[in-house]
């Protein structure tokens, strides 16, 4: 797999504070990879780095298979991002805004070129009107908007649904989804909205204390151990009564009349499914899943430990 951003060894100090500790990670074509951590595990100092606005203490960047340091210009032409929360012209339109830094920053600022980019983020109707009438949702899209003017292989997102309402959230949401999936832009996204990114990153790293902890697919990490596993069927006393009497009613968590979660890992599931069967128990279904916030508080407590 070709890899987009590689990170080796990477550590930024300040004086007496280790903001970045010998991080290593890998992001790949295609991805939108997910970048967690708490509050000051370094996310913001690697993204900084990442987009040369502060230089590492030790360790390498590689994008695009070019060195970070020795090809800048030739790399940063390919990466769209929004660092914090992008800031406009208030007193001019969305379409002017977008066509001054498209401007000064070289790029084809054609009425096509804007109004196309103003659709693709939902601001088409709303091209003629000033940024300061624009709701905190809009303005993000309007950033991405912006980086997006130079059609960037790389999009890098730090935080892009801080202080938004859920509507708000789910724009950006389904705009990320489409960007991936429509545009094939390769999307590394910063957050601590832990839900947000468990419904579109494909792989993630979580940090903790400037370190990377754990690396991998979003789905293969969530599903390796400490299930929560759903199971569910038709009302019936008759099912409850087996189970509680059974070696599961200790890996119970809840029980209601229609399901009933168990607390099992992945390779407990057959098992479980089997003696199901043998009792002839008719199952509706049986569903697996971890959260990613749950994943997360063991990774960052085990690391604080």
């Amino acid at each position: 797999m070709e890899k987009i951003i590689e990170i080796s060894n990477l550590t930024k100090t300040y004086k007496n504070l280790t903001a970045v500790n010998n991080l290593s990670l890998n992001v790949f074509k295609g991805d939108v990879f997910g970048f967690l951590g708490p509050n000051g595990a370094g996310k913001s100092t690697t993204i900084r780095m990442l987009l040369t606005l502060i230089k590492p203490t030790n360790g390498e960047i590689k994008i695009f298979d070019k060195n970070l340091n020795t090809n800048r210009n030739e790399i940063l032409k390919k990466i769209g991002a929004i660092v914090e929360k992008p800031d406009f012209y208030g007193y001019l339109t969305a379409f002017k805004n977008l066509e001054i830094l498209g401007k000064i920053s070289g790029c084809d600022v054609s009425k096509n070129k804007i109004m196309g980019i103003l659709d693709l983020v939902g601001l088409k109707s709303r091209f003629n009107s000033k940024v300061k009438t624009f709701s905190h949702g809009m303005k993000q899209r309007l950033g991405i908007a912006q980086a997006l003017l130079h059609d960037p292989e790389l999009i890098i997102l730090d935080e892009p649904t801080t202080g938004l309402d859920p509507q708000g959230m789910k724009e950006i949401r389904d705009l990320i989804t489409l960007l991936s999936k429509e545009k094939n832009k390769t999307i590394f996204l910063s957050s601590h909205i832990l839900y947000e990114v468990e419904l579109v990153a494909n792989r993630m790293v979580i940090i903790n204390k400037g370190a990377t902890k754990v690396e991998g697919y979003v789905n293969d990490l969530l599903n390796a151990a400490n299930l929560k596993v759903t199971v569910g069927f038709n009302p019936n006393e008759f099912i409850k009564s087996i189970i509680n009497e059974s070696l599961w009613q200790k890996n119970i968590d809840s029980i209601t009349d229609s399901k009933i979660i168990f607390n099992l890992t992945s390779d407990q599931i057959p098992d479980l499914n089997k003696y199901l069967v043998q009792h002839d128990i008719e199952v509706n279904s049986i569903v697996p899943m971890r959260s990613l916030e749950e994943y997360f508080l063991d990774i960052t407590e085990k690391s604080a430990s």
